[in-house]
């Protein structure tokens, strides 16, 4: 069995380094908050003092992080401190699942490629759900050795795995996933208000829309009206899922990428500008699909 390094223990990474565990993998965490690492620990996880000291003896370097700059820093290090780049075994291969900028993913596999590590960028899509279930794509950045060599870690944590191209396109192509599902989900809670607004039973319009050309994934899978889908954080005040905040990190990403590349995005950009105001209105800690209260009437919210 593989011997696999986890580093960053949050909602996402937690139930991911769970998975690997239950498969038998022998798995070393490290995350900088202790009942994170304790929580893994409990199910028969390794522990190590560092990051550093978790990935140097590992077949697999998984990490997730919230930004570009924490993982240039874990991989790179600086004056005073050994990245994971320094320790890690040539053999191993790295995989980082943070959802960050191409441009540091990049950086860090130009890095890794100049002393002969393979190192590719998986950003996942599937919420905190399908990281417990182990269901979660995986859309990876790299060489056809690094993906393939991946396929024995990410087998099991998901079940739709795809290779985006070089490094870095695993962080295009999902900013560009996520860009479109913002602005689904601001549409599909705009037309489900204005049935509303107009007498149409929510419930009854969602299944009309489904099987309508305006059919999309949020009316199947995640419908951000109350109590017209059970168990999406809608029916449960908007609690769990991907949150407010993360939307706003992942469009900021679509737009910087969009002005790198002069591309045109008006809909992500007025998407993006929704979301950081409904984020500004106390709502950054709710689910992305909470965005449909900014089009309730306020005596009804």
């Amino acid at each position: 069995m593989a011997t696999v390094a986890f580093i960053g223990l949050g909602n996402m990474g937690g139930p991911m380094a769970a998975n690997l565990i239950k498969a038998g993998m022998t798995v070393t965490v490290f995350d900088l908050v202790p009942a994170a690492v304790e929580a893994l620990t409990a199910q028969g996880a390794l522990s190590a003092k560092t990051a550093c000291g978790a990935a140097a003896s590992a077949d697999f370097v998984i990490t997730m992080l919230p930004a570009g700059k924490h993982v240039r820093h874990l991989y790179l290090g600086d004056d005073d401190t050994k990245g994971l780049l320094d320790v890690v075994s040539k053999e191993a291969v790295l995989i980082d699942c943070s959802t960050i900028d191409a441009e540091s993913a990049q950086v860090v596999g130009k890095h890794a490629h100049a002393k002969g590590i393979e190192f590719m960028d998986a950003p996942v899509s599937g919420g905190t759900a399908g990281a417990a279930a182990g269901t979660l794509t995986f859309i990876c950045g790299g060489s056809d050795k690094a993906y393939q060599k991946a396929q024995t870690v990410l087998t099991v944590m998901g079940a739709n795995i795809f290779h985006a191209g070089a490094t870095g396109a695993g962080q295009i192509a999902k900013i560009c996933n996520n860009m479109l599902l913002s602005v689904l989900m601001v549409g599909t809670s705009e037309s489900l208000q204005l049935g509303i607004d107009n007498g149409l039973d929510p419930k009854v319009l969602s299944d009309i829309m489904k099987v309508s050309s305006g059919g999309n994934w949020t009316l199947e899978k995640y419908n951000p009206c109350p109590d017209v889908m059970e168990n999406v954080p809608s029916s449960n005040d908007y609690q769990g899922g991907f949150m407010v905040d993360l939307m706003v990190k992942d469009l900021g990403l679509s737009q910087q990428t969009s002005v790198a590349s002069n591309s045109s995005t008006p809909m992500g950009s007025l998407a993006r500008s929704m979301y950081v105001n409904h984020a500004r209105q106390g709502n950054g800690r709710r689910d992305f699909s909470s965005i449909f209260e900014q089009f309730t009437p306020a005596d009804k919210k």
